[in-house]
């Protein structure tokens, strides 16, 4: 179980947590990129390669017993802030799809390049299963 911190008088956060504080198990993820479960990429559309990222990272917490709901942070490396930003309605939809309304606490960082070429975006994910 974990509970989000959202302190007094601050306006709440829109699709992000503030804060997450929970107890238990903890679950880390490498850096997930929108590739398929074979390493190869279906597509160069940001909004696909983000779902694949969020399947490939719920589909770790499935073999850990957990799921979405676990989810207590969520690290995005993205190489281009202007692509992520104009597509986030599509964003918000692939999200909600894969990830259902968990919001986690989340930062969005913008990076020169990834390891892989053709890969846009890149998340890392922290869940907690509790005990």
């Amino acid at each position: 179980m974990h509970k989000d911190l959202q302190p007094k008088g601050w306006k709440k956060a829109s699709g992000y947590a503030n804060g997450v504080m929970a107890k238990g198990t903890m679950i880390f993820t490498g850096g997930q990129i929108g590739w398929n479960a074979d390493q190869q990429f279906e597509s160069d559309d940001f909004v696909a390669q983000l779902e694949h990222c969020l399947e490939n990272i719920v589909a770790i917490l499935v073999e850990a017993g957990a799921g979405p709901q676990h989810l207590v942070r969520l690290t995005w490396f993205v190489t281009d802030r202007e692509e992520y930003k104009s597509n986030l309605a599509e964003v918000g939809k692939a999200y909600r799809k894969v990830l259902g309304r968990n919001f986690p606490a989340m930062s969005v960082v913008e990076v020169s390049s990834l390891i892989e070429d053709r890969a846009k975006i890149e998340i890392e994910a922290t869940a907690v299963l509790p005990d």
